[in-house]
């Protein structure tokens, strides 16, 4: 049972992570293109800060920051690392669903290209 609550920081730093991705560009998308001015780039930006659910984008970030230092504790960085890049994967995919981004040839053989390394790694 133990082992398996080792995979679940791994598990929680891989979720929280995708969670902040996907809730950052959401957002992010809904108020439109980063002005031009210092003055109204700086003004833009504090605005995004205020929004409570960019706001729990960046606490996703933090809450997966100490997933992952529970996680090293456990796991060699040489094993845990390349289960990160299961980000790629999942954001991709999600953004693709939910965000309605575009799903091309190239990148699902980037996507497939990246599980067989991490499979790979994983074994070693």
């Amino acid at each position: 049972m133990s082992r398996y609550m080792d995979y679940s920081y791994l598990a929680a730093t891989i979720g929280l992570t995708v969670y902040g991705q996907m809730i950052l560009k959401w957002r992010i998308s809904e108020y439109g293109a980063l002005p031009e001015g210092a003055v109204e780039k700086l003004k833009f930006l504090l605005l995004l800060l205020l929004d409570p659910i960019i706001f729990s984008g960046f606490l996703a970030a933090f809450l997966a920051s100490l997933a992952w230092m529970a996680a090293m504790t456990k796991f060699d960085l040489s094993y845990a690392y390349p289960f990160m890049s299961l980000n790629f994967v999942i954001v991709l995919l999600l953004s693709c669903w939910l965000l309605s981004e575009s799903f091309t040839t190239e990148k699902m053989l980037g996507v497939t290209l990246i599980m067989i390394g991490t499979m790979i790694v994983a074994r070693g």
